[in-house]
């Protein structure tokens, strides 16, 4: 066929399945003519009639014959005024009056609609909204346009409420318009084939839709195959309608041989249901009712071997003999149309096309029965029995989706007591009772709470009783009974009334909601009209006629994977397993950032990160490194250097990176951060980047974006350079890239890629090593990022007036905003946004008083959090409000959570059309004073800084961050105030990191000697001062504050020696039995006074923390945080003209007494850690400053991180890595995503592997640059794979390339 005939064709198609879309949905555009002006009386009924004149063919819109409309003969729930169509017609909207010139009208209803005026459906607004508002007075008209119209022929009006000064009255009016369908019934014995032209069909579109209606939970509706078993089937299972799609022979379609989506429940209700099924290349759509999914379907699916033909309720075996396999459909079905085809039209004309097996019918057969809802736990249905037969025989069906409830009751005849039958955990249970004395407890079935029609079978002959369910012998219960079973003369199913005799009916078991239908007592069907005429029996909160069950599961309101499970009222969500909780699994309960984590105290680890918050993206685990900076570092599976040979353009050497998250995560944490960096090392020898300058790339990356990239690490894009090309120093200046020069020699262009819309690199393409002695290496880092661009965003609002406006927040089904505040304003609103009706407001009420407000539509409802302290202090307070259709929930702070239900059966949408208002309102009332910060909503955040720059009265940023988290700066550390954010300053703390809180540590050796003078620092300090005595007097102190810890088996030791110009001394020594002396000499003309704390050995090899506070002669000493003690001192309390301080050996001449001298003829051999005298941190001065610091080192001293407690406790400390040097934060082995899968934020075991990981890096290093012969020669874990060319390889290039590294030891 040639292309333009086979374009005309396809165009042809896609015009008959249009028109025929627009054929289905009718004329939507004049579907409004009045339909019940013209109907006769006798189309008219009601449930009863007040007068003749009241009846219900007086109920026309704006007529006053009669007594102007309908009024039934007793208000109450249970009256309806009822319309025949004559035919199913399609109903697009309703109007009604009050009875005309009285005070009769009915201020709420509900609207039924049937095809056969029997098993009624009721007309749903919104997702959960029945009820529709009716009139206020007598005359005026309400109408009401459907939001998706009715095809039916019967129309019920149900009056909920009316006004209390009068009675129910109504005159009403349908719109609508004429409804063509064509009808097919199958017996559940048949089935229609349709056979096609292939000429015909095009693989372009293909589409299928139909209605069916049916009473069966199970049926074949559509079925269609081929030769290979590829075959697709629509089938009914247990009232879901499931697709399944079989790609045929598994071993050619691996990746995706069966597709199985199933959507709908409830569809075996007796009501029409659509369907739609719609393939488009490999995307198909699948609709039920209004609910689709879309999905891709892998693998060959355009050419699934399948026959041109479909079969309609069953599938016929081969051969099409007329026998059946799988179970076939019962019911109707209404307009099959395929690709445009008429399907029923073709079968009623007898087309050739069609076959049939069995008999159908081309009407649709509607079952009699009557089903009956009950409503609350209250409702009942009271039946008579026949008293003091000796054979009780009680069948009915009933569906639910609460495990407990009372289904039978019945007081028995003559012997006093009676038996229950009810719904316990979802089983069936028969308890027959004496007074004081159960006679027997039998149970039956399973999980009979599934929604599924049961059937439960009820006998008792004299002393014999049985259940048995869903016909179903294995679900059957037998007992015998001591006693005569008699019937008694009334059964209550469902319930019990609310008074009169308890004797008569049970009321310990919680009433039944659910439908009940065939409810059959002595083998005699119950007549259910008959009841809802109170012809007789009772019953009360019941609506007879129809099943009112629905599934609040569908749509799953349960974000994120929740498990939706509901009761008769509700659904719940099982959060477990999804990294979210709420009521509906709607909030993270991981943070967002490492920064995030650093500010709530966190050090680095292991932690999950989730970096769009609630939004659709789930948490994934990083390595959060807490330095000043916060780095974020996520690793991939190929972190070793890896050598290339013979590679060409034909034959490149291609390698694919993959990270422990997916690019849509990578992004959204990119996009977060301030910066990002990935460090890119190639070397080569013989092995080009570029061919020439501005040619064509021999070699190549590809980033997230998908696009190739021809810049290399320290470059910037767009140049086709290298870093030394921008620079102007590569080994051939004709070349922007040292490994063009070509040369026979390793060299390499390595450093960071930076620019973050290019990361992460996802791909390295090499072409050029296939010539003679031409090889390169190259070696990916980690994806490195620091900074939360969000975390630190904020805007000062100076005045009521002003604000900020942002587009509609659209948050229909859930919404949450979080957001830091500071103020000294009593009240303000923080944020507004308003609807035509619905509304969200978040607001500071008074100094102690956050309130939540909104309105979805059931009137403005507040959730309120009070505070014991005030808010309006200038400091940050977390507020943090979520709203979703089970409940509104306000956090503040860390105070507890605030939280109001939604009702069962409102409005759950949320409806805003205007700006969202930050810091103010729409009205210019009320508004904030003061910083907000970090504002997002459902997990995106808003740039306040970018708004606040071009809007009055409004400021970008808010300083003032050491206020609230000042507190973090731990160890005498000072808060320093930064523009995003603060800093801790560890200059006077003997502690360094970023909280101050990492431990410095050192090991000494024998007669190792850190002297700290501060002769120097005072002379510093005071500006040289020409007279000693001044000089000295600065150096007099009446008190001391003395910390350090200590770790050491050997004693006696010298631990601190404090040396005056005055011949005064301070010695805290190590005894020779290991205890801790405390000397102070501060007469020179006295022995020292000696102070000896005696708890045990504390040369132990443990962690020993100590800390002495001198307060002139009064001196407190505490010991590991829990022994304290007090002494007083009798030398004096001046200790004059301090020199210096000595840590382990003395090695001046000093005049001291003898445990001293013997002490320190020992020195200190072993770990001393954060040593503080007063402001000074001579441990730190020592190991971190300038050369210029007034310390004297002599012997070994090694920085170590022995002042750690043990190893299981390392995780309180901070494991830090310097990238001041870009050096490589965790190890080059075994990538992060194999490394640890556990959600916990920090491990110890984890912390553990990553100090040894350490351990092996540094191996590496060493062996690398031959540092020093200490260090054992042990190669990386992550190179162990490694061939000995590899290591070869690595050592040449060290030998060629100049280590620029920072060489600082570290000792483990």
């Amino acid at each position: 066929m040639d292309s333009v005939t086979e374009i005309f064709l396809k165009l042809l198609l896609l015009l008959s399945v249009h028109n025929w879309h627009t054929a289905v949905a009718g004329n939507k555009y004049n579907c409004d003519d009045q339909l019940v002006s013209a109907l006769p009386q006798s189309s008219f009924s009601s449930s009863s009639e007040l007068s003749s004149s009241h009846s219900p063919g007086f109920a026309r819109l704006n007529r006053r014959e009669g007594a102007g409309g309908w009024s039934p003969l007793v208000s109450n729930i249970y009256q309806w005024l009822q319309i025949d169509l004559g035919e199913r017609t399609e109903i697009t909207a309703v109007a009604t009056q009050g009875g005309y010139g009285s005070s009769d009208w009915v201020t709420s209803y509900l609207l039924m609609f049937s095809d056969s005026g029997r098993n009624w459906k009721q007309y749903r607004q919104e997702e959960s909204i029945w009820a529709f508002s009716g009139n206020t007075n007598a005359d005026t008209v309400v109408y009401y346009k459907l939001q998706h119209s009715i095809k039916a022929r019967f129309l019920r009006f149900v009056p909920l409420d009316w006004n209390p000064n009068g009675r129910i009255g109504m005159r009403i009016e349908v719109y609508g318009c004429t409804y063509r369908s064509e009808v097919v019934g199958f017996d559940g014995k048949s089935c229609l084939i349709y056979t096609f032209n292939q000429k015909l069909i095009s693989a372009l579109k293909d589409v299928i839709s139909l209605k069916f209606k049916t009473m069966q939970s199970d049926g074949i509706l559509l079925h269609r195959e081929g030769q290979n078993g590829d075959h697709i089937t629509l089938e009914l299972i247990k009232g879901k309608l499931s697709l399944f799609i079989n790609l045929g022979d598994t071993k050619t379609h691996l990746s995706n041989a069966q597709i199985n989506i199933t959507l709908g429940s409830l569809l075996d209700d007796q009501q029409w249901h659509s369907v739609l099924l719609e393939h488009f290349n490999n995307q198909v759509n699948f609709t039920v009712d209004k609910h689709t999914h879309h999905f891709h379907v892998k693998g060959e699916f355009n050419y699934l071997d399948l026959d041109y033909e479909l079969s309609f309720g069953g599938i016929p075996v081969p051969g099409k003999s007329g026998t059946l396999s799988r179970r076939n459909f019962h019911g109707c079905f209404e307009n099959i149309y395929y690709n445009g085809v008429n399907i029923i039209d073709l079968a009623r004309r007898q087309k050739s096309q069609i076959y049939f097996v069995g008999n159908m019918s081309f009407s649709c057969l509607e079952p009699q029965m009557v089903p009956v809802t009950f409503l609350s736990s209250s409702s009942y249905l009271a039946l008579p029995g026949t008293s003091g037969q000796d054979e009780v025989f009680i069948s009915f069906q009933f569906r639910t989706w609460n495990k407990e409830g009372l289904l039978l009751s019945s007081k028995l005849h003559q012997a006093s007591g009676g038996f229950l039958l009810y719904l316990s955990d979802g089983k069936v249970k028969i308890s027959l009772h004496k007074p004081g004395k159960a006679l027997s407890d039998i149970t039956a079935g399973a999980e009979l709470n599934n929604g599924q029609w049961h059937s439960v079978s009820f006998s008792a002959k004299r002393n014999r009783i049985s259940v048995v369910v869903d016909n179903d012998v294995t679900s059957s219960a037998y007992a015998s009974m001591p006693l005569q079973i008699y019937s008694g003369d009334a059964f209550y199913f469902g319930g019990c009334p609310s008074s009169g005799n308890i004797s008569e009916c049970n009321t310990s078991f919680g009433g039944f909601q659910g439908c009940m239908r065939l409810i059959s007592i002595g083998n005699k069907a119950v007549d259910m009209i008959s009841v809802q005429q109170n012809v007789f029996g009772n019953f009360s909160d019941l609506q007879i006629d129809l099943c009112g069950i629905i599934d609040r599961c569908l749509p799953n309101y349960c974000e994120h994977g929740g498990e939706c499970s509901q009761s008769w009222n509700s659904f719940y969500c099982n959060c477990a397993n999804t990294s979210y909780k709420g009521a509906t699994c709607h909030s993270p309960i991981y943070e967002q950032s490492c920064e995030a984590y650093k500010h709530r105290g966190n050090t680095s680890g292991f932690y999950n990160i989730d970096s769009d918050g609630s939004g659709p993206l789930g948490p994934f685990l990083v390595y959060c490194n807490m330095t000043d900076t916060t780095w974020t570092i996520i690793q991939h599976n190929n972190t070793n250097l890896t050598r290339v040979k013979s590679a060409n353009r034909e034959n490149p050497h291609t390698v694919f990176f993959k990270y422990s998250a997916s690019l849509d995560q990578l992004q959204a944490t990119i996009n977060h951060a301030e910066h990002c960096e990935q460090e890119l090392a190639y070397h080569c020898k013989k092995s080009r980047l570029l061919d020439k300058p501005d040619g064509m790339p021999l070699s190549w990356w590809i980033g997230r974006t998908n696009e190739t990239q021809t810049y290399w690490g320290g470059s910037l894009p767009a140049v086709q350079k290298c870093a030394c090309g921008l620079e102007g120093s590569c080994i051939d200046p004709q070349h922007y890239c040292n490994c063009d020069a070509d040369r026979d020699e390793w060299t390499n262009d390595t450093g960071f890629l930076s620019y973050k819309e290019h990361l992460p690199v996802t791909e390295i393409v090499i072409t050029d090593t296939d010539r003679p002695n031409s090889e390169a290496a190259y070696k990916l880092g980690p994806l490195l990022c620091h900074g939360d661009r969000t975390f630190w965003n904020s805007a000062s609002f100076n005045t009521e007036m002003s604000y900020l406006h942002f587009p509609t927040f659209h948050g229909e089904l859930s919404a949450d905003v979080s957001f830091f505040f500071k103020t000294t304003s009593s009240s303000g609103v923080f944020l507004e946004n308003l609807g035509i009706q619905d509304f969200i407001r978040i607001e500071l009420h008074s100094p102690s008083e956050v309130i939540f407000s909104f309105d979805v539509g059931n009137g403005p409802s507040e959730v309120t959090v009070h505070s014991l302290t005030s808010l309006n202090d200038n400091q940050w307070h977390y507020v943090k409000a979520e709203r979703n259709i089970k409940e509104a929930s306000l956090q503040v702070d860390q105070l507890p959570q605030k939280s109001h239900g939604a009702p069962p059966d409102g409005h759950i949408r949320l409806q805003l059309n205007s700006q969202l208002f930050v810091g103010g309102t729409a009205s210019r009332q009320k508004g904030f004073l003061g910083c907000i910060r970090s504002l997002q909503l459902n997990g995106m955040a808003l740039d306040l800084e970018e708004r606040a720059k071009i809007t009055p009265g409004v400021e970008p940023g808010c300083p003032g961050h050491c206020s609230s988290y000042g507190n973090l700066c731990h160890n005498g550390g000072k808060c320093r105030e930064k523009y995003s954010g603060f800093s801790c300053d560890c200059t006077f703390s003997a502690y360094a990191g970023p909280f101050c809180k990492k431990e410095i540590s050192a090991y000494f050796g024998t007669s190792t000697s850190v002297t700290y003078n501060f002769q120097e620092y005072y002379t510093l300090a005071k500006n040289s001062s020409s007279h000693a005595s001044s000089f000295y007097a600065d150096m007099t102190l009446n008190r001391e504050a003395i910390t350090f810890a200590f770790r050491t088996t050997r004693t006696p030791s010298l631990l601190l020696y404090v040396s005056s110009f005055y011949k005064e001394y301070l010695s805290i020594i190590l005894t020779r039995n290991g205890s801790l002396q405390i000397r102070y000499k501060l007469d020179s003309h006295q022995d020292p006074d000696v102070f000896s704390v005696n708890i045990r050995s504390m040369a132990d090899g443990q962690l020993q923390h100590v800390k002495i506070n001198r307060e002139e002669e009064m001196l407190f000493v505490e010991v590991n945080q829990n022994e304290r003690m007090k002494f007083i001192l009798s030398s004096g309390t001046e200790f004059n003209a301090i020199k210096s301080l000595t840590l382990g050996k003395i090695l001046e001449n000093s005049d001291v007494d003898e445990e001293t001298m013997k002490a320190n003829s020992q020195g200190f051999v072993g770990c001393l850690s954060s040593v503080q005298f007063n402001h000074i941190a001579p441990l730190k001065a020592a190991l971190h400053q300038s050369s210029s610091a007034p310390v004297n080192v002599k012997g070994r001293f090694t920085e170590s991180n022995c002042g750690t407690l043990t190893g299981a406790d390392s995780t309180s400390s901070e494991t830090t890595h310097s990238f001041a040097d870009h050096s490589g934060p965790i190890d080059e082995g075994e990538p992060l995503a194999n490394a640890i899968r556990s959600d916990s934020a920090i491990i110890g075991g984890v912390i553990a592997v990553v100090i040894f990981i350490l351990f092996c890096i540094t191996a590496i290093a060493i062996h690398i640059y031959k540092k020093k012969g200490i260090y054992s020669k042990n190669e990386a874990k992550g190179s162990e794979n490694e061939d000995s060319a590899e290591s070869a390889l690595k050592s040449e290039l060290s030998m060629q390339n100049t280590a620029n590294e920072n060489q600082k030891e570290y000792f483990f």
